[in-house]
C-alpha cells in the first residue's frame, strides 16, 4: 500500500504562494534543487490538482531547451519519468505518462493508494485540502523558506483541523528547514 505525502515549500508565515503567486518564494539554488530532484526520483506516483499540474508541465521538455543547467535538466527527466494522476473536472486530456480523474476522487485515490507500492506525492493546495479532510494524507512535509510573504495561498486550507505527530526535521540549504508530520491515528 502506498503512502500519500503532501510536501511543499512555504514561507515562515505559512504560505505556499504569496499574493503575487508562487514567484513570491525564493527559487531553490542548485544544492537545494538537487535535494528536490532526489525526492522526485523516489516518488512512485505524483498526484496533481489541475492548477499545479498545469504549472509543472513546463518540465515536460525543459531538458531539451538550450542553456538549461544540469540540475534543471535532471529534474525534468525525473519529473517526466514519474507516472502522474491529475484530478480535474475541467481538463479533457493530460500529457504523456499521466491519466485524468474527473469524478469520485475519493474512490480513485483510495484505489491508487491500495495499488501503489511507495510514495504518492500530492501537489496542489486545493487537492491536498480535500484529501486531508478525507484522512488520506499520511505525511505532511513543510519546507519552510526564510521569507515572510504576508498572505496568499496557505499550506493548510483554512478551516482544516488535524492532530499531527512530529516525524522529524532536517536543515537544508538556503536556510530551508523541513518539518515532517504524520497523522495521529
Amino acid at each position: 500500500m502506498g503512502r500519500i505525502v503532501f510536501g511543499m515549500m512555504l514561507s515562515l508565515d505559512g504560505y505556499i504562494a504569496g499574493p503575487n503567486g508562487i514567484t513570491d518564494l525564493p527559487e531553490p539554488e542548485p544544492e537545494l534543487h538537487w535535494y528536490f530532484n532526489s525526492l522526485v526520483k523516489r516518488t512512485a506516483v505524483s498526484l496533481y490538482g489541475r492548477r499545479m499540474y498545469e504549472t509543472m508541465k513546463v518540465w515536460q521538455d525543459l531538458d531539451s531547451q538550450p542553456d538549461v543547467s544540469e540540475v534543471l535538466a535532471d529534474f525534468a527527466r525525473a519529473w517526466r519519468a514519474v507516472p502522474k494522476v491529475v484530478v480535474s473536472t475541467t481538463l479533457t486530456e493530460v500529457g504523456p505518462n499521466a491519466r485524468l480523474v474527473r469524478d469520485d476522487v475519493e474512490a480513485a485515490v483510495r484505489k491508487l493508494k491500495a495499488d501503489t507500492q511507495g510514495e504518492i506525492a500530492v501537489s496542489g493546495a486545493v487537492l491536498a485540502g480535500s484529501l486531508s479532510k478525507l484522512g488520506l494524507i499520511d505525511e505532511y512535509q513543510l519546507f519552510f523558506r526564510p521569507v515572510v510573504v504576508g498572505g496568499g495561498t496557505p499550506f493548510f486550507e483554512l478551516g482544516t483541523q488535524l492532530n499531527l505527530k512530529p516525524l522529524g526535521w532536517e536543515e537544508l540549504p538556503q536556510g530551508t528547514r523541513l518539518l515532517r508530520y504524520g497523522r495521529e491515528d
